[in-house]
């Protein structure tokens, strides 16, 4: 009686089938462009990379950490809702998306705001911006093109393929990865101007000009892009 399931070959002996190899969720070429992505979306400088580098500055790596985590924790979130369709309503409904444009904008002009008055790690007119956990996380979704960047990652390499779950689960880890790499890379940054920009000294102690010059600089660098952000959310609901 021939083995179910398999061939004898000519020794009698039953040779059993090849199974079928499994298609990768993602080709070559996706996984290329998907990087290429990633790279350009999480390196080059935004609010989170910004606040990054603010944080470490003034307080050392220690203190920018949580909001280096919360990064890409509240980026995963927002990934897995648009893969389930909310990122679409959001943007579809135009009080939607006008409420997370005018939060995000809002709320990284007062950061704006608080840094530039931001004193030394010691004195100063106001108290070293904080950014906690939680609101590092709910800041990834004031931010619009945020959302905008998570739909293009979901209809590119997500919906519409017949390995969507799978796909997800491939997508998901580089995107995190890559928020998180370049959260910390520009935290280090800042940690490592930390020392210089307690000068210069005067009476031989640190004088922290710099450190202000820089505060203000970040200042800016986030007002410009809120009010970008802005521009560029108005636009799309032309």
């Amino acid at each position: 009686m021939t083995p179910t399931g398999a061939e004898a070959d000519g020794d009698g002996r039953a040779g059993v089938h090849n199974a079928p190899m499994p298609t990768p969720a993602l080709t070559w070429a996706e996984c290329t462009a998907l990087l290429t992505l990633a790279t350009a979306a999480s390196f080059t400088p935004g609010p989170n990379t910004t606040l990054s580098t603010a944080l470490a500055a003034q307080g050392g790596l220690r203190r920018a950490l949580p909001f280096v985590c919360a990064v890409p924790v509240g980026w995963a979130l927002l990934l897995v809702l648009c893969a389930a369709g909310v990122g679409t309503l959001v943007l579809a409904v135009p009080w939607l998306r006008l409420g997370v444009l005018g939060g995000g904008v809002a709320y990284l002009l007062w950061l704006a705001w608080r840094l530039a008055g931001a004193g030394t790690p010691a004195l100063g007119p106001q108290p070293p911006l904080r950014i906690s956990f939680a609101r590092g996380v709910a800041l990834q979704f004031l931010n619009i093109k945020a959302w905008m960047l998570a739909l293009s990652v979901v209809a590119g390499w997500i919906a519409g393929h017949p390995q969507a779950g799978q796909r997800l689960v491939w997508v998901l880890p580089v995107m995190v990865a890559y928020a998180l790499a370049s959260n910390l890379t520009y935290a280090m940054i800042g940690s490592a101007l930390r020392g210089w920009l307690a000068g210069p000294l005067v009476q031989g102690r640190p004088s922290h000009r710099r450190l202000r010059t820089f505060n203000r600089l970040m200042a800016a660098a986030l007002a410009v892009t809120a009010l970008w952000m802005l521009a560029s959310g108005l636009g799309g609901l032309r």
